[in-house]
């Protein structure tokens, strides 16, 4: 069964636009796995301009489900990563700036930073994941680094998916193929939504993981996040 992993950023981002804990980004946190979320993610970033660091700390203690860290492994963001040890750490290349993730490593460049880096985390028993592009040579060499498991970068998808849905598939497909052949484990995130989410899933059934936040944040304002929860779970089965 391919897992829901809810990105809470956006929760900790309205809360810090006033200060204070409102919303509670803990209670919120615990009523996804409530609902039947089956992970929460976080991507803690240098400026801490929604999930600060004392939040990982602190989600730590209370999620029951899988817990996952993504973000780029500055050491900053390694020592973290290691004193928190969650369940997997997912390894995206964003500069400190960057708004959003919109692109994935290029795992045949940086192939010995990122072995350097996994075997780090391995040591410390965590699950490694690395974000690439539906590209199969990068994720050769994510295998190549010692990764578990690949993040398929799907806003490519999620963009052609209006104009032809199965041509912006096709290189998922293929890249998800040869990763199960290969014996990666496969998570996919970005731009995932209520639109496009099935179809994927259809296509790549034997996916690991999604994780998905912007769009299911979105949704619960309309929906309420019990019903949005639910509606993204569906769309999995």
């Amino acid at each position: 069964m391919t897992k829901l992993s809810v990105n809470v950023n956006k929760i900790a981002t309205l809360r810090n636009s006033r200060g204070g804990n409102n919303p509670d980004l803990l209670k919120v946190s615990k009523d996804i796995e409530r609902f039947g979320g089956q992970g929460i993610t976080v991507h803690p970033r240098p400026d801490e301009r929604h999930i600060r660091y004392q939040d990982v700390r602190d989600l730590k203690q209370i999620v029951n489900t899988e817990f996952n860290i993504e973000g780029y492994p500055s050491d900053d963001f390694c020592k973290l990563v290691c004193e928190v040890c969650p369940t997997q750490v997912t390894l995206v290349p964003d500069s400190p700036d960057q708004l959003t993730s919109n692109h994935g490593w290029d795992t045949k460049h940086n192939v010995a930073f990122l072995t350097d880096i996994t075997q780090r985390f391995k040591t410390a028993g965590i699950r490694v994941s690395i974000f690439i592009d539906a590209d199969i040579e990068m994720a050769e060499y994510a295998l190549k680094a010692g990764a578990d498991r690949i993040e398929l970068y799907t806003e490519p998808y999620a963009s052609g998916y209006t104009h032809n849905r199965e041509l912006a598939i096709a290189p998922f497909v293929e890249t998800a193929n040869h990763c199960k052949s290969i014996g990666l484990g496969i998570n996919a995130g970005h731009d995932l939504s209520l639109e496009n989410l099935q179809y994927f899933h259809e296509r790549i059934p034997f996916t690991d993981e999604v994780s998905i936040g912007h769009a299911l944040i979105c949704d619960a304002l309309y929906s309420g996040l019990k019903q949005t929860v639910h509606a993204y779970l569906e769309c999995l089965k």
